[in-house]
């Protein structure tokens, strides 16, 4: 939770403000400035404020030119005051002197030369801050880290060994902290003008101050409402206006997918799918830190600590967290943050700092969690007969490896910054490292609630600064980067031709020799066989000139297709009609032909209903459904004369009352 503020600015609007009227002997800044310090300060912090721990501020904005009373006894009064309420004091001036910045404003008035070292005591007095103006704009660009106030996600034992069953167990009150979390950026609502029913004008709206009185604000294009929504849950009903019927939502249930067949579990039996579990964070085992592999953390790092009231607890986990560091290994624990929360496996690893020691933990997969994937070795080529080879035209040579490691080197940023004394230090800190997309969405908001029609200014320079690599560095290492393209030999790729791949000019070979009809022969009209199918079909489409030769080698596969739907035993060949389905599908997108799939999936649905591909088929749609292989619009394919609304409505012809219903449909309003 962030720390509770509470700021008051003062803004000093003109120079008039120093001119005297009505018969005064002060200007009208000194009159305003009595009814301001006490109302704002004694009336506004003080009332609301009260003894609460709030973070007090006053910021005053002003040029300094007008008169001001420098009386000492005023200023003391001033000082004790926000002194007294504990509030911090910000003097913002214009054009006002600041050796540490680096601003002197020549030719300076003797007027405000006065008013600046009367406003610089009275900020020395109050303890407080002044500073010019220009120093104050330019940090706007600075994005401000906000503090949050630690809230632990467990508090309880970190235990060494079974409690219960053995005296020789170790329990240690510890205490769990978040160390790095994801902030996440502001969101947005919807909201609509607030309109008046019956007149269709927007209508004033009124705000109870805490005295009683109702302040009006008058028809404004800020006057806005929350839009709310409601959620109709709808299943299909032959026998219902549409073909869909309106269901309550207590009367749904939940199932678990099971094959094909949803199992229903009721609510009084939910609890045999959960775990029992206590809170708790055991310690499971111990291993060396070279048995880690990095890519295993799975999660944001907390930090443990021991209780801090607890001078046992933290004599203890000092010695635990110490024994880790000397025997170099982690700590493997169970975590169960809460009852009847699910556990969680966490690596627990030595922390020792100057002012303090913890341990720090991060989130470790189950064997579920792992995505195991095998790949052919980056440094030599096996061959079929089992032979390892390590000079290879698709393995890097020593010059490749050689100039690939300078040009790494050459672009280092750990060295190219500069301190303060002008030392190597490293380029892009942590510190001066933020998130561009949060502080844009803060930076465009704060824009325009100040200025709501004006255009949103570019990106403040400290967010784009690392979107790319700094000019210097590029400049330097640019020859290394030339030696690594030549001992790569890399060379320019034509660029690839979208669209109908039938009209495009093809890229020859150096040779010139037409390798297609070498191996291909003629092809115009090539016989597609159900045993290489998918091969065949890609083969065919890309060597026919027109588009009839392309609905030729779609019938063909839609014959095969059929055919396999007929004579399947049960879904048995359904996968393999999906695949060359979907195989269609994207090649006719890819030739800008989409009506030819489009013609064949119409024709597909309409013999599963007329029963003609071997009886009741209608499963083999809910595969189709699932895999959403249905008409491609024209979202997909510019040239596609079905709709969006066209490619939903098409799953939704047959009706499968065999198999589990697909998730309810929603609609909002």
């Amino acid at each position: 939770m962030a720390e509770k503020e509470a700021t008051v600015y003062i803004v000093d609007v003109g120079a008039s403000m120093g001119e005297k009227h009505n018969g005064r002997n002060t200007s009208d800044l000194d009159y305003a400035m009595t009814y301001v310090w006490d109302k704002i300060t004694s009336t506004m912090i003080t009332k609301y404020c009260k003894k609460l721990k709030y973070k007090r501020r006053i910021v005053l904005i002003t040029d300094g030119r007008g008169s001001l009373d420098d009386d000492p006894a005023s200023i003391s009064e001033i000082t004790k005051k926000i002194t007294q309420d504990d509030m911090e004091l910000v003097i913002i001036g214009v054009d006002f002197d600041d050796p540490e910045y680096g601003f002197k404003e020549e030719d300076k008035e003797p007027q405000k030369a006065q008013n600046e070292q009367t406003f610089k005591a009275l900020a020395d007095a109050c303890g407080g801050v002044i500073g010019t103006l220009q120093q104050a704009v330019e940090e706007l660009g600075m994005p401000r880290l906000k503090s949050t106030r630690p809230v632990p996600s467990y508090k309880g034992l970190l235990s060494l060994g079974d409690s219960a069953a053995y005296e020789s167990a170790i329990c240690i009150d510890v205490e769990r902290y978040p160390r790095t979390s994801v902030r996440r950026p502001l969101t947005a609502s919807q909201y609509v003008q607030r309109m008046d029913s019956s007149q269709n004008t927007i209508r004033s709206s009124g705000t109870v101050l805490p005295d009683g009185d109702t302040e009006m604000a008058d028809a404004a294009p800020n006057d806005l409402t929350n839009v709310k929504s409601s959620r109709t849950y709808q299943v299909l009903d032959e026998e219902a206006p549409g073909g869909k019927r309106d269901v309550s939502r207590d009367d749904l249930a939940k199932g678990y997918e099971y094959g094909r067949t949803a199992v229903h579990i009721n609510e009084t039996d939910e609890n045999v799918t959960k775990l029992e579990t206590q809170a708790a964070l055991e310690v499971i085992g111990f291993i060396p830190w070279a048995n880690y592999d990095r890519y295993m953390s799975m999660s944001c790092s907390n930090i443990v600590i021991a209780q801090k009231t607890n001078s046992k607890a933290i004599m203890a986990l000092s010695s635990l967290i110490h024994a880790l560091f000397e025997l170099e290994s982690y700590a493997i624990a169970r975590l169960v943050p809460k009852a009847d929360k699910p556990p969680v496996i966490l690596l627990l690893a030595p922390s020792i700092e100057v002012d303090y020691e913890c341990l720090l933990d991060v989130q470790i997969p189950f064997a579920e969690d792992v995505r195991s994937y095998k790949f052919p070795p980056l440094d030599r080529v096996i061959t079929v007969s089992g032979k390892v080879v390590k000079e290879h035209r698709n393995l890097p040579n020593d010059t490749l490896s050689s100039a690939m490691s300078d040009y790494i080197d050459s672009m280092d940023l750990s060295t190219f910054g500069r301190d303060e004394e002008g030392n190597p230090s490293e380029y892009m800190p942590m510190a001066d490292t933020f998130s561009p997309v949060l502080h844009r969405i803060d930076q465009a908001v704060r824009w325009r609630a100040v200025h709501p029609t004006e255009p949103i200014p570019p990106p403040y320079e400290i967010l784009v600064r690392y979107s790319q690599p700094p000019e210097d560095l590029v400049s330097s290492s640019k020859r290394k980067l030339e030696k690594l393209m030549a001992a790569a030999d890399i060379k320019k790729v034509p660029p690839k031709v979208q669209g109908r791949r039938r009209d495009r000019n093809e890229v020859k070979p150096l040779s010139g020799l037409n390798v297609e009809a070498l191996i291909g022969g003629d092809r115009k009209r090539a016989k597609i066989s159900s045993q290489n199918t998918i091969p065949d079909f890609r083969q065919t489409v890309n060597t026919v000139d027109s588009v009839e030769g392309m609905r030729d080698a779609a019938q063909q596969l839609g014959v095969i297709v059929e055919t396999r739907i007929r004579d399947s035993f049960g879904d048995i060949a359904y996968t393999r009609a999906i695949e060359e389905i979907r195989v269609m599908r994207e090649e006719m997108i890819d030739l800008e032909e989409p009506e030819i799939y489009n013609d064949f999936v119409k024709a597909l649905k309409r013999k599963l209903l007329a029963e003609e591909l071997g009886g009741n088929r209608k499963d083999f749609w809910w595969e189709f459904r699932k895999s959403r292989l249905g008409l491609i619009d024209k979202q997909t394919s510019e040239a596609s004369k079905a709709t969006e609304e066209d490619a939903k409505a098409s799953f939704e012809v047959i009706d499968c009352p065999a198999l589990p219903s697909p998730p309810e449909t929603t609609r909002e309003d």
